[in-house]
């Protein structure tokens, strides 16, 4: 029986070269092995983000971020893209899980207050301290075995494994117990942090050839380099760093290493070098793009066909806790025939 993986992303903005790197990349090849849902986890937005203006850019965020998995191979026949606020069922496996986990428990978890600073809050909200809840909600309502997240988020899932390790000794098993796998990360152009759409230090995936050019043209490189004559350092050089994970050729990766080494190159060839091989490397995938940016109607189709594979499958998991709990059901059974349609999933 394949395995089901569920990942996706907060649409807070366009997804770049670090999300390819850290997980974009193992979902596409994982397409092939488990059935992968890809949740756009427009709720958690609300945990940090909650004012009206930031509501109202959910709509053209969440339409670029299915571009951009379009664009990199996510294939929308094999993998179940959806909106996390259009499942319903994900409201009320959310409220049965708060009953069984602690505020000291949640309170444990270091990523929420580091999430509250990043957002200049003055006070936590209590959606913030329910996120990890929430994920978990969304991870035991697909039944994931396998969940990809960032080393930030480890102890969400965790928690996830914890509430459903609980939920299957009081009452039944109807959780498997998510595995989780540390995705990798990819510095940012400032050389000293993570690639991250807040420190304005990404390039993108829907980046033009111009906009690559000059992010990489301004990209920190070795501090203690004075000219191109001088020994530079590659580890913990951001320009080395994005040239071995991008640079195809290894052979003159290698020798550009070298060069670099033994001051025989200077900062601005590297970099060019760079911006080249991004540029090929993002190609294809701004081919893609444009390709699917076409059809004015496939990303909503994209939408409104996950959200039905999505609601039957969340329908199903509902049904199965609220026999287990004891809780009244309401008319879904396992055996009714096809679901019924899902309204207003346009974004319009």
């Amino acid at each position: 029986m394949r395995k089901r993986l569920l990942t996706g992303d907060r649409p807070t903005g366009a997804l770049h070269l670090g999300h390819y790197v850290g997980s974009l990349a193992n979902q596409v090849s994982a397409q092939e092995e488990h059935d992968c849902f890809f949740v756009i986890a427009d709720l958690h937005t609300l945990t940090t983000r909650p004012q009206k203006h930031h509501i109202a850019r959910l709509k053209e965020n969440i339409h670029q971020l299915v571009l951009d998995y379009l664009s990199v191979g996510i294939d929308p026949e094999r993998a179940t893209i959806f909106v996390q606020s259009t499942i319903a069922e994900t409201f009320e496996l959310n409220t049965l899980l708060e009953m069984l986990v602690s505020v000291p428990r949640l309170e444990r978890i270091p990523s929420l207050k580091e999430m509250g600073r990043a957002a200049h809050l003055k006070t936590q909200p209590f959606g913030l301290l329910g996120y990890p809840v929430l994920m978990a909600a969304d991870i035991l309502l697909a039944r994931a075995n396998i969940v990809p997240v960032g080393a930030d988020n480890g102890a969400n899932v965790e928690l996830a494994r914890e509430l459903a390790r609980r939920f299957n000794h009081m009452y039944a098993e109807i959780f498997p117990i998510p595995e989780y796998q540390i995705e990798g990360i990819l510095v940012g152009t400032d050389g000293r942090s993570k690639m991250s759409k807040s420190l304005n230090n990404a390039i993108y995936l829907a980046d033009d050839t111009s906009t690559v050019e000059r992010k990489v043209m301004g990209m920190y490189t070795d501090p203690g380099r004075l000219s191109a004559d001088t020994p530079g350092r590659v580890e913990d050089n951001p320009v080395f760093t994005l040239h071995e994970a991008f640079n195809p050729d290894l052979d003159q990766f290698q020798a550009l290493k070298d060069r670099y080494r033994r001051g025989k190159v200077g900062d601005v060839e590297v970099k060019k070098e760079l911006a080249r091989v991004l540029n090929a490397f993002l190609d294809p995938i701004r081919a893609r793009r444009a390709q699917f940016e076409r059809d004015p109607d496939l990303v909503n189709d994209i939408l409104s066909q996950g959200t039905h594979r999505m609601r039957a499958d969340a329908q199903e998991t509902i049904f199965l806790v609220r026999e287990a709990m004891g809780l009244p059901s309401y008319a879904f059974t396992k055996t009714t025939p096809g679901i019924e349609p899902v309204r207003g999933l346009a974004l319009v």
